[in-house]
């Protein structure tokens, strides 16, 4: 399936594409927050008012990418935590108003299909609707569901993409695990950290994929998952991934490596390179956006334009870079605290 059209908020300058020039955003925060665009532009105050963060980014990238495409026949989206900070509102006010008359806006805002709905409904949408919440997963379940749509035939463009947005109540959960990093970091230092944890990010990333076309950005090809493997277990995931798709170790060009500055996950990435022989470049993508549940969707985001040569400077997302690379075939691999595992290959 291909890409014709793709948008995205995160962290850095993605929504102007300013980013794609070398205009990185340099970051010392325990949040890497997305740079939100001026959603009146677009989204009517009455509505806006009453949007949550998740929702507010998902219509964001949504709408202009549906009202560019009116023959979208479906709406597919990934979100590990939807809406969250809405839901912790929601239910904070169950214990404040001890169980009585609650305002409904923080629940139909927290729900996590509230995106798709609400892209559906602001565009009287009325195809195939579906969201999907599987962790580090959610991403890779829409791109393999508009994979078998496409297979069917009943759909020829469907808009498809993650988004997840940062929580305080959620990031202080998951910082008693030890997932956070306990001193600051700017984010152009995070790769090369040599302590464990990471820091928590956000964003969303939309795109319209088409089933044939000729004028696209870039093709995906396949996508391969795999949860609570063994190094042995993701070796052969990747042998078998490569071999269904006819695809030779040689052909790949470019990894994008999803490196956390968590040196306790850095072990997974390196056995991935070294499948390859060390012969292929390297990027990395949560430098600049953070880790989040959803974000190989901004490594598809980044991948995509690199593809399609729309990069000027990549000097600070290149890990190792290789003479003999021309980036016709990248190999998108992300893990989720260990447990979920995806690859996605996209290729010219």
């Amino acid at each position: 399936m291909y890409i014709t059209d793709l948008k995205a908020i995160s962290p850095q300058k993605s929504y102007s594409n300013e980013l794609l020039n070398g205009d990185i955003e340099v970051i010392t925060n325990i949040f890497y927050l997305a740079l939100e665009p001026n959603y009146l532009e677009f989204i009517p105050k009455g509505l806006l008012r009453r949007m949550g963060k998740a929702v507010r980014m998902g219509i964001g990238v949504g709408k202009p990418l549906i009202d560019s495409h009116n023959d979208i026949d479906g709406i597919l989206i990934g979100t590990a935590n939807g809406g969250i900070d809405d839901c912790f509102k929601f239910l904070q006010q169950i214990i404040e108003f001890n169980e009585g008359r609650l305002t409904p806006t923080n629940f139909v805002q927290s729900t996590p299909n509230a995106i798709a709905g609400q892209l559906a409904l602001m565009n009287s949408n009325h195809g195939y609707n579906s969201t999907y919440t599987n962790s580090g997963h959610s991403f890779e379940n829409a791109l393999v569901d508009a994979i078998l749509l496409f297979e069917e035939g009943n759909s020829s463009k469907l808009l498809v993409g993650a988004l997840d947005e940062c929580s305080e109540d959620n990031y202080a959960i998951d910082k008693l695990t030890g997932k956070y990093k306990i001193e600051e970091i700017t984010n152009n230092e995070l790769i090369s950290s040599k302590t464990t944890g990471t820091i928590c990010g956000e964003g969303a990333a939309l795109f319209v994929l088409e089933k044939n076309s000729k004028d696209y950005l870039a093709r995906i090809i396949d996508v391969g998952q795999i949860t609570c493997p063994s190094e042995e277990n993701l070796l052969d995931l990747l042998y078998n991934f490569l071999k269904k798709n006819r695809i030779e170790a040689s052909n790949i060009d470019s990894l994008m490596l999803g490196y956390d500055g968590d040196t306790r996950h850095n072990k997974w990435y390196e056995l991935v390179d070294s499948y390859f022989q060390k012969k292929c470049t390297i990027f990395s993508f949560k430098n600049l956006c953070g880790e989040y549940r959803t974000c190989s969707s901004f490594a598809l985001w980044l991948s995509a334009h690199i593809l399609k040569g729309n990069t000027t400077d990549l000097s600070e997302i290149e890990i190792r870079k290789t003479t003999n690379s021309t980036n016709r075939f990248i190999l998108i691999y992300n893990h989720f605290d260990e447990v979920n595992h995806n690859f996605i290959l996209v290729s010219k």
